[in-house]
């Protein structure tokens, strides 16, 4: 029996790769490959937490579109609505894993990709919400070109139109948009949203919204944007591979907050989709406490696999959120 499509989501997905052995790319002469993209990050988790998903993209029919649209299908992600182009291109980005006191770092060459040069009405997505729950996007897409910034508005409003709830990852990136660029285009976007998840650091940056704690900060997103719910994750670098890792949630006048974990990391990219994703499996099952402890919990096992995509089990997550030890498991 098919699964049921509770989970839409719609982004960019692009080939990664990074040199072995913490390399900077000037030294390195070989590249490891992953497949990556927040909106698909997301899918992957909810997907393997049990939540039917539906991935939207725009790819280019050649050897690296199809790569992505087999990893997604691999994780049981539906690529059916995938939009299919024989031009443009599919974006690449580069990451150095840094030791500190070098920190990681990203370089994309991701310009005209497919995606940004997505038209409004290129999806069915009458087609796409039927029988759906929840949609979900993040600030990065509308961030690629003008044409993604209006697909992305054309689809929260055919899923508010429709009864689905509306997800943003406000996930501001720097490299493809201004402060005050973002402000203007997620404004409008988030007013229409549901549910908003993001970080302290991007909150100010995009909103301008500075308080005294991630309590306050959630508090002021829930009462001007008219929000059902918000979660912040929060993050401790003390060192590149050891971090602290937990995140909040305000929902219905109450703060909810998230097991912290102690991380060594293998790969820190994808953390914050894989929140998303466990988030918004939890809030779907049982609301934002549960959203907010599987979200953080499933996000701090992603961190300790190579790649952005997630490969940890529903068991495993239940597993550490009842508090097991690190005895090898037999």
């Amino acid at each position: 029996m098919e699964q049921e499509r509770k989970l839409v989501t719609f982004g960019e997905t692009m080939i990664r790769l990074s040199p072995p052995d913490h390399q900077r790319l000037e030294q390195t002469d070989q590249l490891d490959m992953h497949v990556g993209g927040s909106e698909l990050n997301v899918a992957v988790v909810a997907q393997r937490l049990g939540l039917g998903v539906s991935y939207v993209t725009r790819l280019t029919r050649n050897s690296l579109g199809r790569m992505i649209e087999n990893k997604a299908r691999e994780h049981g992600v539906d690529t059916s609505h995938i939009v299919w182009t024989d031009d443009d291109r599919v974006g690449l980005y580069f990451v150095e894993f840094g030791a500190s006191p070098r920190a990681n770092s990203v370089l994309y060459d991701r310009r005209d990709s497919a995606i940004a040069r997505i038209h409004p009405g290129e999806v069915d997505w009458n087609d796409v919400f039927q029988g759906g729950k929840i949609f979900h996007t993040s600030g990065i897409t509308p961030a690629l070109s003008p044409n993604a910034a209006e697909a992305t508005r054309e689809a929260v409003e055919a899923a508010k139109k429709i009864g689905l709830k509306v997800s943003i990852d406000l996930n501001y990136r720097a490299c493809l948009w201004s402060q005050q660029e973002a402000r203007a285009v997620m404004t409008e976007i988030v007013e229409q949203a549901d549910i908003l998840i993001t970080t302290e650091e991007d909150t100010e940056r995009v909103f301008g919204i500075k308080k005294d704690n991630y309590e306050e900060v959630a508090k002021t997103l829930v009462k001007q944007f008219h929000l059902e719910a918000v979660a912040i994750t929060l993050r401790e670098t003390p060192a590149v591979w050891q971090n602290t890792w937990t995140a909040v949630a305000y929902a219905n006048g109450e703060m909810h907050r998230g097991p912290k974990f102690k991380i060594e990391i293998v790969d820190r990219v994808g953390a914050g989709d894989s929140f998303s994703g466990g988030f918004l499996f939890g809030y779907l099952k049982s609301g934002a406490d549960a959203g907010v402890r599987y979200g953080v919990a499933v996000s701090a096992l992603k961190q300790t696999n190579p790649g952005d995509l997630c490969w940890a089990t529903r068991e495993e997550v239940e597993r550490i959120l009842d508090g097991e030890n690190l005895r090898i498991v037999r």
